[in-house]
């Protein structure tokens, strides 16, 4: 094989590992800033409030507390002894941290059988399909950041039972994804890569 050919080939490979945008955009504080790098993100979300009427900025702040914009994100391993891995802590994973079963549910509920979870179209798309099921059964409206992620945090049953209510750093976060959302929506209103 001449030289050409496998520089090449090696060149396509390493070309194919990267691009995915599994990688965070940076300056995650700043809405226009993510519009602005990843406006496949701006689609994604813009699709989503469209099916499922769930506002960008809230489905902005709760991917930026389940993964911080990364596609590839997992939760922690659970260690024995301090030292040796036991698995992870739960099948969550991707952009929105769902587990296996509740994206099972997702892909047989809305017919989407190629859908991943690293994938930020399908993930947005999960989101309002999820925060939906919150609307139909625990009556959150879906501009409440803060209680749809204690929703999304604690499944739908749990919401309704209150289990998030003994949680003192989960009533924190969910307050944080709420200011977060505010912050997201004021800064979208004035952001031209957005419109």
């Amino acid at each position: 094989m001449s030289r050409t050919l496998r520089a090449m080939m090696l060149l396509l490979i390493l070309a194919s590992c990267g691009g995915g945008h599994k990688t965070p955009p940076q300056n995650m504080d700043d809405a226009c800033s993510i519009a602005k790098q990843r406006p496949k993100y701006v689609k994604a979300f813009q699709a989503t409030e469209r099916r499922w009427g769930v506002p960008v900025h809230v489905q902005m702040a709760t991917i930026y507390q389940e993964s911080r914009f990364r596609g590839n994100a997992r939760t922690p391993y659970n260690y024995v002894l301090g030292v040796i891995p036991m698995g992870r802590q739960s099948s969550a994973y991707g952009y929105s941290q769902a587990l296996d079963g509740t994206w099972d549910d997702y892909r047989k509920q809305t017919g989407r059988r190629s859908a991943k979870r690293d994938r930020i179209r399908d993930a947005t798309d999960f989101m309002g399909w999820y925060m939906n099921q919150s609307r139909e059964k625990n009556g959150i409206a879906l501009t409440d950041a803060r209680n749809q992620y204690l929703a999304y945090h604690e499944g739908q049953q749990g919401f309704a039972r209150g289990t998030y209510k003994n949680k003192t750093w989960l009533m924190r976060v969910a307050n944080q994804v709420q200011d977060r959302s505010n912050i997201y929506a004021a800064q979208l209103a004035n952001c031209k890569s957005f419109r």
